[in-house]
């Protein structure tokens, strides 16, 4: 995979996620790279039911991924590469660890935390920014609700990236190395 461009995207399950996975989809097709969702997790992510199996926590991360494709494409895009990771760890260090150079991209949604959020757990965005060796790009929720608003009032469909067709199946498609 050495000498490909890739563009990753952090999924929490937020609306700001949902829009930076709009937004990565449309960076991976206008680069020709390969696309890398990331959904974080750690023992913490635990309910309120106490502590749950390490497995079920990740599997619980693979799905987060399913589902925000489905919630934004209807599915995985079949005219990209996908390869999604669930990590174990926190969510900057996540989508830190995802990148192997500079000319990958590290797209990150942004929200409506508080200050305390803030404070106890810190920005992700501003982690990335610090310590990621590509250039980070911060997508708000706004973003992704003007693109629907549009198609709502013009009655289009929502506008895919690139234009893309979609897998019948969650099996993302594997990068075909020389």
């Amino acid at each position: 995979m050495t000498g490909t461009t890739r563009v990753i995207v952090g999924l929490s399950g937020s609306l700001g996620s949902l829009a930076a996975l709009y937004r990565a989809v449309t960076e991976a097709a206008r680069l020709e790279a390969v696309l890398v969702p990331v959904a974080a997790w750690s023992p913490s992510d635990g309910d309120q039911h106490g502590p749950r199996p390490l497995s079920e926590l990740e599997h619980a991360a693979r799905r987060r991924i399913d589902t925000a494709f489905e919630q934004v494409f209807g599915g995985y895009p079949a005219d990209l590469v996908v390869h999604p990771l669930a990590v174990r760890g926190h969510a900057g260090a996540a989508l830190v660890s995802a990148v192997t150079g500079p000319a990958d991209r590290l797209v990150v949604g942004t929200g409506r935390h508080g200050r305390l959020d803030r404070l106890l757990h810190g920005s992700v965005l501003r982690y990335c920014r610090t310590y990621a060796t590509c250039p980070v790009i911060a997508v708000s929720p706004s973003e992704l609700l003007e693109t629907l608003e549009l198609s709502a009032r013009s009655g289009a469909p929502l506008p895919l990236a690139a234009g893309q067709r979609h897998a019948g199946h969650r099996g993302a498609r594997a990068a075909t190395t020389h």
